[in-house]
């Protein structure tokens, strides 16, 4: 193995899912501007998820799909001719 060339400047951030407000805190190197106060009282880095393990339809279960920019109508629309066959 290389060495050297893992950073080493790992620190606590808490990773939020904006779809249903689920939260935990890891390891990350990670760079972000946003912090958030966690269930212990500290503050620490925060970044912004679209979609994790609560959220996602392989992890959850349910066939729920999460758009936030369209994307799902402009697949829809076009292979809609396909979709009749």
């Amino acid at each position: 193995m290389k060495k050297n060339i893992h950073p080493k400047d790992y620190r606590s951030v808490v990773f939020k899912d904006m779809s249903n407000d689920f939260a935990f805190l890891s390891k990350s190197t990670i760079k972000t501007k946003d912090t958030i106060k966690w269930e212990d009282g500290s503050e620490y880095p925060l970044v912004k998820l679209e979609i994790s393990s609560a959220s996602h339809p392989f992890f959850t279960g349910k066939v729920k799909l999460v758009d936030t920019a369209g994307r799902v109508d402009k697949f829809m629309n076009k292979y809609k001719s396909r979709q009749s066959k």
